[in-house]
C-alpha cells in the first residue's frame, strides 16, 4: 500500500498545476530566446507602435459629436477647415483622422541627484502628503505635430507614468494650431517655406522669446527642448532670443506656441 501512494504522490501534484503555469514553463525552455528578441525590436519600435496603435483606434471610432461625424462620413477632409472656421475639437480622433502626426515628450522632470543636479526627463514627479503616506503623481507634457504647418502641445498628470503621457497626446492633439511659414529671403516659387514670415515675440509667466527669420541652412538657434517644437511645427531655420527663468520648459513650450501664433497675423501700416 505504500508503494501505491509514493506512486500516486506525483500525479496529484501535476494535476493540482494551472495550466498557466505549464504554458509558462514551456515558453521558458524552448522560446525564451525568440521572447526576448521580440521584446528588445518592440521597445526599439515604440514610435511606430504607438503610431498604429492610434490609426487603428480611429478606425473603430465611434463619433459622440457632429463635427466628428462631418469627418467620420468624409465630408470634412482637411483640418484647415476647422481651425479656419473656428470650431472647437473634442475629440482627439479627428486630428488622428485627418493628420499623419508624429509625437515627442519634452523634459520637464528632473531625476535625483547630488546636490541638485540629476539628469533631465520627461517625467515629473510629486508627492502630496497625506494621513495614509505619501502620494506620488507624475506629469509630462507633450508636443505633437506633422512638420507641416501644424502643432500643439498638451499636459497630463496621474498616478502613473503611461496614463500621463496618454493624458498629454491627447490634449496635445486637442490643441494643435496652424502656423503660417515663410522664407527670409525671396527665393524660387518652387521652394518650401523654411522659416517664420517675420520677426515674432511670444510670452509666459517670465519667459520672453524672440524668433527670427533665418536664411536656409542655418538651422534652429534654440534650445533643445525649443527645437522638438519646431521641428514637429515645421520650421528648419530660425534664430531665437530668450529672456527669463528659461529652466521652466513648461513655460518655454507655452512661449514658443504663443509666439508660432502669431505668425497668422499681419498688421498693415
Amino acid at each position: 500500500m505504500a508503494e501505491k501512494e509514493t506512486k500516486n504522490e506525483p500525479k496529484d501534484l501535476i494535476e493540482a498545476v494551472p495550466e498557466e503555469l505549464e504554458k509558462l514553463e514551456i515558453v521558458k525552455t524552448e522560446e525564451s530566446e525568440n521572447m526576448l528578441n521580440e521584446k528588445l525590436k518592440q521597445l526599439d519600435n515604440t514610435e511606430k507602435k504607438k503610431y498604429s496603435y492610434e490609426k487603428r483606434e480611429v478606425s473603430s471610432w465611434a463619433p459622440k459629436t457632429k463635427l466628428g461625424h462631418l469627418v467620420k462620413e468624409g465630408k470634412i477632409k482637411s483640418i484647415d477647415e476647422i481651425l479656419s472656421s473656428g470650431k472647437v475639437i473634442l475629440e482627439a480622433e479627428i486630428v488622428d483622422a485627418l493628420l499623419p502626426l508624429e509625437s515627442d515628450l519634452l523634459s520637464i522632470g528632473q531625476a535625483k541627484g547630488k546636490f541638485g543636479g540629476g539628469k533631465r526627463r520627461a517625467w515629473r514627479q510629486t508627492q502630496r502628503k497625506t494621513m495614509e503616506g505619501n502620494v506620488v503623481t507624475f506629469s509630462c507634457m507633450a508636443v505633437v505635430g506633422d512638420r507641416n504647418g501644424h502643432v500643439g502641445i498638451g499636459y497630463g498628470k496621474a498616478k502613473e507614468t503611461l496614463p500621463a503621457r496618454a493624458k498629454a497626446l491627447r490634449k496635445a492633439r486637442l490643441n494643435i494650431i496652424k502656423i503660417t511659414r515663410g522664407f527670409e529671403t525671396q527665393e524660387e516659387k518652387s521652394a518650401f517655406p523654411h522659416t517664420v514670415p517675420f520677426v515674432v515675440e511670444g510670452k509666459c509667466g517670465s519667459i520672453r522669446i524672440k524668433l527670427i527669420p533665418a536664411p536656409r541652412g542655418t538651422g534652429l538657434v534654440i534650445g533643445d527642448q525649443g527645437k522638438k517644437v519646431l521641428i514637429l511645427a515645421g520650421i528648419d531655420d530660425v534664430y531665437a532670443v530668450t529672456k527669463g527663468q528659461t529652466r521652466s520648459t513648461f513655460n518655454v513650450a507655452k512661449a514658443i506656441i504663443d509666439a508660432l501664433q502669431k505668425t497668422n497675423k499681419v498688421i498693415l501700416k
